[in-house]
């Protein structure tokens, strides 16, 4: 790579030393979306590794709801509590396999993955020890949607759980390591509308939390959008096409969903992810000493806010009755 090649990033992206761990945390594909951001960090000339959760969107994995335990995939290497790396072979014992395995695939190297049956701490502690087994000082906690910054009261919000328990664990990880967040593809998930999303980066802004914006160039948005015929997301691959130009309405969640395509969905608001957990993102609050996902759950819960879990748990429960 020449100096030509190389891509500026905000100044927040050079902090911590040796590589960057970007992390989708929101289940399904955002690994893939995190794969698009850290296709431009690399072009920074920063080393990158990625990772993602083992909670795959119902559609994909019905057999279970909830996120997998590690102790219930193939493929895949534990380092004990919610840390594993996985290589092309995880799966379920369904078979089913899983978004980082394919990404894996993809890059011909093993994936991080954090097991969010915990509470924030042990995720953290999970976190902590993959980042200094792959030698990164900075930890990017991606979210392709913008509902990690949900208050919950947004109508459309049905996804809160898995993205609240990762940002939470910023709050738990050692001062060592820098730890941003990034809400990408605002929108694209069919959750939060654009404004709804761009209102919470302002809630960053006031507070002098956002830290810069990220977006894919041509190349990494046309990977992506390779990538998902063959690992299965759709806000990721949405995001995607907005960073090639497109607008307008479009469908998501089998036409349950629309989205609104634009430039607004190309981009990755940068974040401080600890001074976040609060007024800018007050699930993460609500849940960051939880000692597992189901207090979590019951806590969002108790707020009259409807989580994935609760959704999973119904569907399996239609589907034995």
């Amino acid at each position: 790579m020449t100096d030509r090649d190389r891509t500026i990033l905000p100044t927040a992206l050079d902090r911590g030393d040796g590589g960057a761990l970007v992390l989708g945390i929101g289940g399904g594909g955002d690994v893939v979306g995190a794969l698009t951001i850290a296709r431009e960090i690399e072009r920074s000339g920063r080393p990158v590794e990625l990772g993602g959760v083992s909670w795959e969107r119902f559609a994909v994995d019905p057999h279970h709801a909830g996120p997998r335990p590690l102790d219930h995939l193939s493929g895949v290497e534990r380092f004990g509590g919610a840390a594993a790396l996985t290589g092309p072979q995880g799966r379920t014992p369904e078979g089913v396999r899983l978004a980082e395995a394919g990404v894996a695939a993809h890059l011909g190297r093993d994936v991080a993955l954090v097991d969010v049956n915990f509470g924030p701490p042990e995720i953290a502690a999970g976190i902590e020890t993959l980042a200094d087994r792959l030698g990164c000082g900075l930890v990017l906690l991606l979210d392709v949607g913008g509902d990690v910054l949900a208050t919950g009261s947004e109508p459309g919000l049905s996804s809160p759980l898995c993205d609240a328990l990762m940002l939470a664990a910023a709050v738990h990880l050692p001062d060592r390591l820098t730890v941003l967040g990034c809400a990408y593809g605002a929108g694209c998930d069919g959750e939060l509308t654009v404004p709804e999303v761009l209102g919470r980066i302002a809630v960053l802004a006031r507070e002098t939390s956002w830290l810069g914006t990220i977006s894919p160039g041509h190349e990494a948005a046309r990977e992506t959008i390779d990538l998902a015929e063959s690992v299965p997301t759709e806000a990721s691959l949405l995001a995607a096409r907005c960073a090639l130009g497109e607008t307008g309405p479009t469908e998501i969640r089998g036409g349950r969903r629309q989205v609104e395509l634009g430039p607004p969905g190309a981009l990755g608001f940068l974040f401080d992810a600890r001074r976040a957990v609060g007024t800018a993102a007050p699930l993460a609050d609500l849940i960051a000493s939880c000692a597992s996902i189901e207090e979590a759950r019951a806590a969002m819960e108790g707020r009259g806010i409807r989580t994935e879990l609760d959704y999973e748990r119904e569907r399996v429960a239609e589907s034995n009755a």
